[in-house]
């Protein structure tokens, strides 16, 4: 019986972190188009390259992560459903708040990369 209620927690847990993942990486990098595109100066193939890179290593490192603390058994899980419920609130809610920090991050990443592009620029000229 334990078994299988871990069985269902995993059922529940993977779509909805990798659905979180795929969502925040396609507006993350839907919108971080534009801001490649200005940091390599409007070469719009380079920019978008680069782009797709980093959605690729995006989810990469998030899927990963959510692999990686995926156990729940380890995870006080004393075999009833509202305990799941719980145990499943608790991975879902921390996997949440790691994705919105390398959301954070990666906007930061953006917006360090446009400020270093404008300061080469107005050195070369």
């Amino acid at each position: 019986m334990e078994t299988s209620k871990i069985l269902i927690g995993y059922l529940i847990y993977l779509p909805i972190t990798i659905t979180l993942t795929l969502f925040v990486s396609n507006i993350l990098f839907t919108n971080g188009r534009l801001f490649m595109i200005d940091i390599f100066k409007g070469k719009e193939e380079i920019a978008l390259a680069t782009n797709r890179l980093f959605k690729v290593g995006f989810y990469l490192l998030n899927i990963g992560f959510a692999l990686l603390i995926m156990e729940i058994q380890d995870y006080g899980f004393d075999n009833t459903y509202q305990n799941l419920a719980e145990v499943l609130s608790s991975k879902i809610g921390g996997f949440t708040i790691y994705l919105g920090l390398i959301l954070f991050f990666n906007i930061f990443l953006f917006f360090r990369g446009r400020k270093k592009s404008r300061q080469h620029l107005n050195t070369v000229e």
